[in-house]
């Protein structure tokens, strides 16, 4: 079975130095940089039984990070205000993931009027502005897009993400992204999706096995 580890951990465990601690902010922007992306090169070099150094890491074209001497590892991280999530997986293509704490501060109309296709925002408001419908619907963007390997450098509100409501698992495509499935994970006051390359939308499709590591 296809499988895709997310490891999990609040970030204030990954960043000893708080905000405090420095003079600047972008002092403060770029040692939080640094120590994530170390602490991704940590888990990735776990997982593979290697020790992996940031020289092995190439990027594509569009800058999504890969690992040239490991073909069949897909990776992607994020982190909010207060988590960092990584997902790994040997059997998945073109992965991405994104999370979002769910206490956050968000002008939701706004938003969701400037990202949202008209379909989400239709479906939005059917469903009473539900807070928990929008998180879904803006990490599964932010999921696509990263596993696409564009970004944002697709305009939000592009793509229809096909998010249910009562839904944690879908599909959805673009001409110009091709087909993602994607599933959502709720933990400690957070939401994530992760969003994976799939060939074709079909009934015989297999959701892979998702692995939640929380430290």
């Amino acid at each position: 079975m296809n499988s895709i580890q997310i490891f999990v951990q609040p970030l204030t465990q990954l960043l000893p130095q708080s905000r405090q601690d420095f003079a600047v902010f972008s002092e403060f922007n770029h040692y939080k940089k640094q120590t994530i992306h170390q602490h991704r090169l940590d888990l990735i070099s776990t997982y593979l039984a290697t020790g992996l150094q940031p020289s092995d890491f190439a990027r594509t074209d569009f800058g999504k990070p890969y690992l040239p001497n490991f073909p069949d590892i897909a990776f992607n991280h994020s982190h909010s205000q207060q988590h960092y999530a990584l997902g790994l997986s040997r059997q998945v293509k073109d992965l991405g993931v994104d999370i979002e704490d769910l206490g956050r501060k968000v002008r939701f109309d706004a938003l969701a009027q400037h990202a949202f296709h008209a379909e989400e925002y239709q479906q939005w408001q059917a469903c009473d502005e539900d807070p928990n419908y929008w998180f879904k619907v803006w990490t599964c963007k932010e999921a696509v897009l990263k596993a696409s390997g564009l970004g944002i450098r697709m305009s939000l509100n592009q793509l229809q993400t096909q998010c249910d409501p009562t839904q944690d698992r879908g599909i959805c495509q673009h001409p110009d992204l091709g087909v993602f499935a994607y599933q959502h994970l709720y933990f400690a006051h957070a939401m994530l999706t992760v969003a994976w390359r799939i060939e074709a939308v079909g009934e015989d499709l297999d959701f892979p096995k998702i692995e939640l590591v929380e430290k």
